[in-house]
């Protein structure tokens, strides 16, 4: 069965801030709220929904949009389409601990190489819907891949701001895509400001300051769910930069429980930086709702050389809810941890990857793990992205 039968096929109402709970239409263009915060699509969901959707899923598809009830699209037929989504997860027996059930969710097999494809294949999509004359923002990497990539497939036109040491691949692939490209020295955040001029005619699609972002982020969750027969995992470890990731999942799981789908119990989020920019680690450790800015971040790891984030608050929040914990691991650990895992696992990871793995160990040490919990870390992009 392909369709959810005499239900309306799209669930989402209207966006909600996730600071004051103001809200507004959905169908209108919108990035922050006005109180500065990022805006979350709110959903029409109840159990009956939840086991339409349940009974939907084993005839469709196996990609992202196999959920896209849960998804913000007016226009499901019409959609770009790139098969993002449904990355495989795979269970690693010889770096897990003892007793422990230790699953990687690889997400380098997505169209550009690393998740960031879920989150800008929606933002893009809903850009192009809500009229957007084209679309733009400053990434690290792996997300002005994936915004290049589905401007183009949508036809329309990109532009994409990089730190100057971003790998030269990156720049190369963006200019493939049809983008412009700009670079300067420092972090994305200095590089954002090369945006500035002449925003009116580019969308700006970063982190959190868009509410699509995070719906297409979510549907890891999802998949996560459904992957364990509606069980989720105990723990997740995530490679955090600016925390959509896990904004998103936490925000699935809520979605998943008010369908009936799962009950209350949600796994642990464990937010993991390197410790040369690691502002929610330092704001975790200290207890804090908010993440004061990194100063002169040091990391080679470019996916998580983010000195602040929008969403700060929100990532704490999932730490907090869940009982989770941020570490910040030292990155002369990561080579051997690739190497290892190539050797002795047959997989390539990335070094956001290895530094979640890496957080691993660290968990171990700490005895951290109960026997016969479930673990999932995430690999977030293809190592061949940073060649």
């Amino acid at each position: 069965m392909d369709s959810i039968d005499s239900k309306e096929d799209r669930w989402a109402r209207r966006l909600v801030c996730s600071k004051t709970g103001v809200t507004a239409p959905l169908d209108e263009p919108a990035f922050v709220s006005p109180a500065g915060a990022p805006w979350m699509v709110e959903y029409d969901l109840d159990p009956d929904k939840g086991e339409a959707l349940r009974r939907a899923l084993p005839g469709r598809p196996w990609t992202l949009w196999r959920y896209r009830e849960l998804l913000p699209v007016a226009d499901f037929a019409g959609r770009v389409d790139l098969g993002e989504g449904a990355t495989p997860l795979v269970r690693l027996r010889r770096f897990a601990p003892e007793g422990i059930e230790l699953w990687l969710k690889d997400e380098s097999g997505n169209p550009t190489g690393s998740f960031k494809a879920r989150g800008l294949s929606l933002a893009v999509n809903r850009a192009r819907e809500l009229g957007a004359p084209g679309v733009q923002l400053a990434s690290a990497g792996n997300a002005a891949l994936a915004l290049t990539a589905y401007a183009a497939a949508a036809g329309l036109r990109a532009r994409v701001a990089l730190p100057e040491d971003t790998p030269r691949t990156v720049f190369e692939r963006c200019r493939e895509y049809g983008a412009e490209v700009l670079s300067s020295p420092g972090t994305l955040v200095e590089a954002a400001k090369l945006l500035e001029e002449g925003k009116e005619r580019f969308w700006g699609l970063s982190t959190l300051r868009e509410p699509y972002r995070a719906e297409g982020k979510k549907t890891m969750g999802l998949e996560l769910a459904e992957q364990f027969g509606w069980e989720l995992p105990d723990w997740i470890i995530y490679p955090l930069g600016g925390g959509t990731g896990i904004v998103g999942m936490h925000k699935a799981f809520a979605e998943l429980e008010r369908l009936g789908l799962i009950g209350p119990k949600r796994p642990r989020f464990v937010a993991v930086q390197a410790a040369g920019c690691a502002p929610i680690v330092r704001a975790w450790e200290a207890g804090q709702d908010a993440a004061e800015p990194w100063e002169n971040p040091d990391t080679r790891v470019w996916g998580l050389r983010v000195p602040r984030a929008i969403g700060d608050f929100l990532v704490l929040r999932a730490l907090y809810e869940t009982g989770g914990s941020a570490i910040a691991v030292d990155e002369k650990r990561l080579d051997g941890i690739t190497g290892w895992t190539a050797e002795h696992e047959g997989l390539r990871v990335g070094p956001e990857g290895a530094a979640a793995l890496a957080a691993v160990e660290d968990l171990e040490a700490a005895g951290a793990f109960s026997p016969g919990e479930r673990v999932v870390v995430f690999q977030t992009g293809d190592p061949a992205n940073y060649v």
